[in-house]
């Protein structure tokens, strides 16, 4: 089968298509005839050699694909040969045939295209994880999200505005974007390249309450303005770590503001707990995407012969929401 090659670990350079051995679905297992995945800023970071895949799963590059079921694997109940799904991988997205779980597939709905399916699991996912399961944002509470435009960041934005309209979001992001991240529902877009330190900012809107959760990727350079925003029991989510991951923590004001700081990743997480993950999506969210309250945002889509230059993309960060790669 075509797939998407590494020679080696590094740059663009590496990237390659070829074929390589067709995976067979085990037990518990489909595969899946993939018509489209999307690129995920974890795959750079695999692409540079450092983030492998878990254990026994796939060592090509992606971590979520749209296709139809080509083979049930024994074990496998609910779900027949021919079935639109979508569904997160542990990796082997980006190619002609990717393995799943059962447990993790998700039926693609007669409104969304295969396109906008392929946006769904690992972003949306993971924005419903940390911002509403780990983080429990309530209706009419107020939230900052961090990295304005990107896939995870649009997708939480979406999502709260669907699940918890009356939430109040404030969402950091670069100048280029931030006209785009205000029409998309954010209540207060304030530019990380002129305000790093955006606590009085925060303050001033929340009338100096604090933010009731946070969703943050950038880490150390974050993590004081972070405490500093957020409200009495508040949450920071810290989904990553980009700006490095060492900080001073002010321990006494967590402590009289029963703050909580919690750390969260999806793809090493048990396949079990994936599973479990996956149906409170398809039960809360997944019917507004079904209804198209929720559209994916879709920046362009590229086919798999171009991954380079979908890679170099994201790596230059001038897209908002996600970057698919067409492969069927």
């Amino acid at each position: 089968m075509k797939a998407v090659t590494l020679d080696g670990f590094g740059g663009l350079e590496v990237l390659g298509v070829g074929e390589v051995p067709k995976p067979q679905a085990g037990e518990g297992e489909v595969l899946i005839k993939v018509a489209a995945t999307s690129i995920n800023r974890p795959d750079l970071v695999q692409r540079e050699g450092k983030y492998p895949p878990p254990p026994g799963d796939s060592e090509i590059l992606g971590l979520e694909v749209a296709g139809v079921i080509e083979e049930i694997g024994a074990g496998v109940s609910g779900w027949k040969t021919g079935d639109r799904v979508m569904t997160l991988v542990g990796g082997g997205g980006y190619a002609e045939y990717a393995v799943a779980y059962a447990d993790h597939l998700m039926p693609i709905p007669e409104s969304m295209s295969f396109e906008e399916a392929a946006c769904v699991c690992e972003s949306y996912i993971t924005a419903f994880l940390n911002v509403f399961m780990i983080g429990g944002l309530q209706d009419g509470q107020t939230a900052i999200l961090h990295g304005g435009g990107g896939g995870v960041n649009t997708a939480a934005i979406q999502l709260s505005k669907a699940l918890t309209p009356n939430t109040k979001l404030i969402v950091t992001a670069h100048p280029s974007k931030m006209e785009r991240v205000q029409e998309l529902g954010a209540d207060l877009v304030i530019d990380f390249t002129r305000t790093p330190d955006f606590t009085d900012a925060v303050k001033e809107f929340t009338g100096k309450k604090g933010v009731d959760v946070i969703l943050d990727h950038v880490g150390a350079k974050y993590l004081t303005p972070n405490m500093n925003s957020l409200g009495y029991k508040g949450k920071l989510v810290i989904i990553g770590v980009i700006s490095g991951i060492k900080a001073e923590l002010n321990l006494a004001l967590m402590m009289v503001k029963r703050q909580q700081i919690i750390g969260s990743v999806l793809r090493s997480r048990p396949v079990s707990e994936k599973g479990e993950i996956v149906a409170e999506f398809t039960r809360r969210a997944l019917p507004k995407f079904a209804d198209r309250t929720i559209v994916p945002i879709i920046e362009k889509v590229f086919l798999i012969d171009n991954v380079a230059e979908a890679h170099r993309m994201m790596e230059e960060d001038k897209h908002f929401g996600k970057i698919v790669l067409k492969v069927g």
